[in-house]
């Protein structure tokens, strides 16, 4: 297991990021989708939490074959996806990552947001106070993205906001930028195989890191898109926006329906109060079994003719006895 906290701050507000962060993973999701890879919303439903209170509900399916490294693609199939779900309790959530052909494998995160530059180090004291972790700040302006993702446009150092008047950061920003907010994200990785672990959690906790970086920096960069949203709008963005990408990657469900009231009681459906449990199947996906009808091989002859012994015994072949008893086969 490697844990590790990551506090991304943002020249917004906890109220305006509420928002934001729903239009940015929206879209964010529709731009890295295309045919065959991408993220297939399955679930997207409200629900009430006893302990935690309204909230909302996701699952999600993310294709990302041809986004692993290639020693991972030379272990896992082709159609590989990871199942994703969330509970939205804002300013508080959880997200679990799970995968049923790596049932060793999962992700956890614990996210709150305050209205700070970063500088609450106990904000996570009863969900992990005793455990050792690093804590690594990510600045949304100066540290660098991969050079494949990178846009001018969503640079935080060149973009300027016309409805807020906010932008072109600079390095030092968290130091004097008014608002300031901070996401917290608790971050526990797992993958526990011999020989492997190491290698798959520090990578995982690599990629984690790159796509905290470019979702806050996208949620800035699109501010003027959502600052005036409502919420009501902004759902409808999200269900619009979640069946054009389930259309992209070639999937067609029932239209996703975001409504205001749960289709389950909040007993049956509500996540506990800091690590949920997804049951994981240890059984091998569809695509993985063995098929019943297992076509003959051709190299397999279609008849098999057995010598006859008798012939055998005249010609005085050695290793041949004549028997009246009947042949049996060596028991394994």
């Amino acid at each position: 297991m490697l844990l590790k906290e990551y506090r991304i701050c943002m020249p917004l507000t906890v109220d305006e990021y509420k928002i934001g962060q729903l239009y940015m993973i929206s879209k964010h999701s529709h731009e890295q989708s295309d045919r065959g890879e991408g993220v297939e919303v399955v679930q997207n439903e409200p629900f009430e939490d006893p302990y935690h209170g309204n909230g909302q509900f996701t699952e999600k399916r993310v294709y990302l074959n041809s986004k692993l490294p290639s020693w991972a693609r030379a272990v896992v199939p082709k159609i590989f996806y990871v199942t994703e779900k969330a509970w939205n309790y804002y300013p508080y959530t959880i997200t679990e990552y799970t995968c049923s052909f790596l049932p060793k494998f999962s992700i956890h995160i614990e996210t709150k947001y305050e209205d700070n530059k970063g500088s609450n180090d106990s904000i996570f004291d009863n969900e992990a106070k005793d455990l050792e972790r690093e804590v690594c700040f990510i600045d949304i302006a100066c540290d660098e993205i991969p050079e494949r993702y990178y846009k001018e446009s969503e640079d935080p150092k060149h973009f300027k906001s016309e409805k807020t008047g906010r932008g072109q950061l600079r390095e030092g920003w968290r130091d004097s930028h008014q608002p300031i907010m901070c996401s917290y994200k608790l971050v526990t990785v797992k993958f526990e195989v011999w020989g492997l672990q190491t290698r798959v959690e520090q990578f995982v906790h690599k990629v984690v890191r790159d796509i905290l970086l470019i979702g806050h920096r996208q949620a800035f960069a699109w501010v003027d898109e959502w600052y005036d949203m409502t919420m009501d709008e902004v759902r409808e963005f999200e269900r619009a926006t979640q069946e054009a990408t389930n259309k992209k990657i070639g999937v067609f469900p029932p239209a996703i329906s975001i409504s205001s009231i749960p289709l389950l009681p909040s007993s049956v459906r509500s996540a506990p109060a800091s690590a949920p449990s997804t049951p994981l199947s240890t059984d091998a996906p569809e695509f993985l079994s063995v098929p019943r009808d297992r076509p003959r091989k051709k190299s397999a002859p279609e008849t098999l003719t057995l010598p006859d012994l008798e012939k055998k015994a005249t010609l005085n072949l050695p290793g041949v006895h004549s028997s009246d008893k009947p042949c049996r086969p060596k028991s394994e």
